[in-house]
């Protein structure tokens, strides 16, 4: 594939950023292999700890809540220290706590590992730097997409594999080893990472936030709507403790529960204080128009990824287990067809990317929103009357529409602003996981036809924010060197 436009030659090894995206895309890869090494060994993992299908649903949401905080955080890491070292560390500590999930002998133990396990799920916003820092901004979209796109079929690599691997093993308990083998993979490929890879390409800066701490934004109306998109990254993390908590599943116990809400509450104070001790100064001076961007941008893809990367962990998490109780499949029969949702990321996710290099950013998100709207409605038609390949056939075309949604979201935001790239990728990626929570929450109460008509009725609301609020990204944008020059970086 080339062209001197926006096609790239994926076999040109002598090239420093097809190495560096290739390496990058076989991280993120791993880091979703292990992020979803228990969703098709699920059935077996009910067996042997006698679980009930509350605790299986709760492990589920468990999976995706530490993932909110977590991307906002390694979104600072990656700005401040660089992608290289951040992945490598994120990869080796994610391969311990596979360890130590595949020991687990009770749902506790389970429910804390799985709820740790959910870091790795942050190793998506380290790529997204890494990748906008070697690829200009004709490519960024399909370069993004191949990252995210290849990456994500982790999810589906562990869906087809996991299971045969513990039939091959065999015996009750032989999701541990399989589990256990996800956890050696990422402590190898960490090393790995490490030695190959470089945060720029030779001679290039790496720019850093002026400020750490929050988001920098460049107006005061922008300041506001920062701290209301905070928010639901908070409340999120507050649905789930009340799902955990005596008002249903009873785990956690009321002290525990109030003490969490206080927590959160406290944590929402003091990002606020954060933002304003970073971006005080835009009450007393206004910044320079060449030095602004628009913030909405962000809010309106936070939305947008909610709706696209938050229903495929949702979806990916419960499809093997409602293809098997709709169909009466075998868990490795059902985690093969499940697959099929992931396996698209392999064209979907590159293919959005390279739609908006090519066709517009804003136009394209609004066509694959639509289509997304339209797939989630097919599927909530799904029963066991349902003849089984068309049922698949609904679920890979919806899947095409999400995860090239994904790719159209990520091919806008490394251009918003490319100092701050890994603190918006960070806060647009926690929204997915924001998703995720909600999503899985209704699950956790309804059929799962509502469960897809709702991810539906979300989407056609986002698909409004989109069409009323979101610009093309055009120009330039302006970034300061430490000798204090200024460079200009395209991003159309």
């Amino acid at each position: 594939m080339s062209d001197t436009k926006s096609r790239l030659n994926l076999l040109n090894f002598k090239d420093p950023k097809i190495n560096t995206l290739h390496f990058t895309w076989v991280a993120f890869f791993i880091s979703f292999f292990v992020w979803f090494n228990h969703a098709p060994l699920l059935s077996s993992i009910r067996e042997t700890l006698g679980l009930s299908d509350q605790e299986v649903k709760t492990l589920l949401i468990l999976n995706v809540a530490l993932t909110i905080p977590a991307r906002i955080v390694i979104g600072m890491l990656v700005d401040r220290y660089g992608p290289r070292i951040v992945y490598s560390l994120l990869l080796a500590i994610s391969g311990f706590l596979c360890f130590a999930y595949a020991l687990a002998d009770s749902f506790e133990t389970m429910a804390i590992t799985r709820f740790l396990l959910g870091f790795v799920g942050a190793g998506f916003v380290i790529g997204i730097r890494m990748v906008g820092e070697w690829f200009p901004a004709r490519q960024i979209g399909i370069a993004e997409g191949i990252y995210g796109g290849w990456g994500n079929f982790g999810s589906a690599a562990a869906a087809m594999s996991l299971p045969t691997i513990a039939l091959l093993i065999g015996g009750e308990e032989s999701w541990r080893w399989a589990i256990a083998l996800t956890g050696v993979i990422a402590l190898v490929y960490s090393g790995i990472y490490y030695m190959a890879v470089r945060d720029t390409p030779k001679g290039a800066t790496y720019f850093k936030p002026k400020k750490a701490g929050a988001l920098e934004v460049t107006s005061i109306g922008d300041f506001f709507l920062y701290i209301v998109m905070l928010a639901p990254l908070m409340l999120a993390l507050a649905v789930l403790t009340w799902k955990l908590g005596p008002a249903n599943l009873d785990i956690l116990p009321a002290f525990a529960t109030t003490s969490i809400y206080v927590s959160l509450s406290i944590l929402y104070i003091y990002q606020v204080y954060q933002a304003w001790s970073v971006n005080k100064e835009i009450f007393v001076k206004p910044v320079a128009p060449i030095h602004r961007y628009k913030f909405k941008q962000v809010a309106v893809l936070d939305l947008a990824y909610l709706v696209t990367f938050g229903s495929e962990l949702a979806v990916v998490s419960m499809l093997p287990l409602f293809f098997m109780d709709t169909f009466e499949l075998s868990a490795v029969t059902a985690g093969l067809l499940a697959s099929g949702y992931a396996f698209m990321n392999l064209v979907a996710r590159p293919g959005g990317g390279w739609i908006s290099d090519n066709f517009g950013r804003r136009r394209t998100l609004l066509i694959l929103l639509t289509g997304l709207a339209c797939g989630y409605l097919a599927m909530s038609q799904i029963t066991s009357d349902f003849w089984l390949p068309i049922a698949v056939i609904f679920t890979m075309c919806c899947s095409f529409f999400v995860q090239a949604g994904e790719g159209a979201v990520f091919a806008m935001v490394p251009i918003v602003k490319r100092r701050m790239t890994g603190q918006i990728a960070g806060q647009v990626g926690a929204y997915g996981n924001v998703g995720a929570v909600l999503f899985l929450t209704v699950f956790s109460f309804v059929a799962p036809q509502i469960f897809f008509l709702v991810i539906s009725a979300a989407a056609i609301v986002t698909l409004v924010a989109v069409f009323l609020f979101l610009d093309e990204p055009e120009g330039q944008t302006a970034e300061v060197m430490s000798d204090g020059t200024v460079t200009m970086i395209d991003v159309t």
